[in-house]
């Protein structure tokens, strides 16, 4: 009789215990994930970093952080405007397939709900997200980043320049007051020029505690800076410190911000299970003279040369990832999501991605090949250029493309664009020619063909309703 009564106890005691256990191997194995941190800037040039050629401007902890983990100096965006990057990035999705071209203005849809971001992928598998920066992927409520799977937030709607003091059109953009957000509601109705001072600050020490509270957790953090998009600010601690202007003196507040997140994991013991991305949105907005970066490539941001679509990259992972490394091997945003949802054992989003898992390529292992026939590059709705996914070959199909004039910008006023450039139907071998000086369709006539093939595809897919 007395053991009748103990047997119900004791398989009560079991099952508790085989819960207890069930439940620390998941806790154990949430811990274990790898930890994410995307620092995401915004129109810096190829070359403002010291790791990637920068001369004048002192950038330390970029540089430390390219020493700590691979410099990737082949990395593309599909298209070279802030919304359509942006978005690209977090869903794993063309610009062709999102329907997001161009900048989203305050009050547009963005990336509509359908597609899945980073952000919703990562919180459905556990982790705590963040975002704090500019988002500019929709200002609806359905599609800022509280609706999008990012638990914590703060910062921009859109770009810092859509407001009442816009240099072109201030009358139009005044219309809408710039408004700093945080967790979901209006921080700042209407963000005046101190306000931006401190944007770069205010995202940083965001960063910095959510690494501090969530060390013993997994985590997304997406850091997309508001500079060094125009307007030109930083904080008053970093005025005039470059010696080479206001351009530097912000470049060296978004070095210190890339210390102070690179610090924050070290110092609370996360570091070798964090992948940490550094990389740019596009390439720099030249119109803007000394208050725009610098690439050595072919023109820039709001074209689909590589001035405009390669931005320099740094990936560190100190528990998978040797320091001290550079890589030529083709990557795009696109392939970020997937990778990392590999990386961190996290479930692909459901529907249709563009992006593939590149692990091996940025793990550098022995005969890894780009999965990708093609990369393919918009400017606005206009699909203009493919490239081999080994990043050998780019094929410009015939299209306009807008090119500096002999009036530059100073101190915030733009100069003038020709928009009548012109560029035929060309190749251009990419290894011997970055710089896409030389058409060599005549020399290669047969490659050429073949990348007109991956372009006939890619229209057929999203570009004929």
């Amino acid at each position: 009789m007395y053991l009748k009564q103990l047997l119900p106890c004791a398989m009560i005691i079991v099952l508790f215990s085989f819960i207890s256990c069930t439940t620390k191997v998941k806790n154990e194995q949430a811990s274990t994930q790898p930890n994410v941190v995307i620092i995401f800037l915004d129109d810096s040039g190829y070359s403002d970093f010291s790791p990637f050629g920068q001369k004048n401007v002192v950038t330390p902890n970029v540089q430390t952080l390219a020493e700590e983990g691979i410099m990737f100096k082949n990395f593309y965006v599909p298209q070279a405007v802030c919304s359509a990057s942006r978005s690209a990035l977090i869903s794993g999705c063309y610009p062709g397939r999102t329907k997001v071209f161009g900048a989203h203005g305050p009050n547009e849809r963005g990336l509509d709900t359908s597609f899945p971001t980073m952000g919703e992928v990562f919180q459905e598998a556990g982790y705590k997200t963040a975002i704090f920066g500019k988002w500019h992927c929709g200002d609806q409520p359905d599609t800022r980043p509280q609706s999008r799977g990012f638990g914590e937030s703060c910062g921009l709607m859109y770009s810092n320049d859509m407001w009442k003091h816009h240099p072109e059109s201030p009358e139009y953009w005044g219309r809408f007051p710039i408004r700093f957000w945080e967790n979901g509601e209006i921080l700042i109705d209407d963000v005046d020029s101190a306000d931006q001072k401190m944007l770069t600050k205010w995202y940083t020490e965001h960063a910095v505690d959510f690494i501090s509270r969530h060390k013993d957790e997994s985590f997304l953090l997406y850091v997309p800076h508001s500079m060094l998009h125009v307007p030109l600010f930083c904080s008053p601690e970093f005025e005039g410190k470059s010696g080479v202007g206001l351009y530097g003196d912000v470049t060296m507040e978004v070095d210190w911000s890339v210390g102070q997140i690179n610090n924050a994991l070290k110092e609370n013991g996360i570091e070798e299970n964090t992948i940490v991305i550094f990389t740019s949105d596009n390439g720099p907005w030249i119109s803007y003279g000394n208050h725009a970066g610098t690439t050595p490539f072919r023109e820039a941001k709001g074209t689909t040369f590589d001035g405009g679509t390669r931005s320099a990259t740094i990936i560190k992972y100190p528990a998978k990832l040797k320091g001290r490394q550079q890589s030529e091997q083709a990557m795009m945003t696109i392939d970020l999501l997937p990778t990392l949802c590999d990386i961190c054992n996290v479930p692909l989003p459901e529907t249709e991605i563009d992006g593939k898992n590149v692990w091996d390529i940025i793990s550098q292992k022995d005969g890894a090949v780009n999965p990708h026939e093609y990369y393919a590059f918009t400017n606005g709705k206009d699909f203009e250029a493919v490239m081999s996914g080994d990043g050998k070959w780019k094929l410009h199909l015939p299209h306009n493309y807008r090119t500096m004039t002999e009036i530059e910008g100073k101190d915030g006023m733009p100069g003038k664009y020709d928009y009548t450039a012109k560029i035929e139907l060309s190749l251009f071998d990419m290894v011997n020619d970055p710089f896409e000086t030389t058409n060599v369709i005549s020399e290669y006539p047969e490659i050429a063909k073949k990348l007109q093939g991956f372009a006939e595809i890619h229209k057929v897919r999203f570009f004929t309703e």
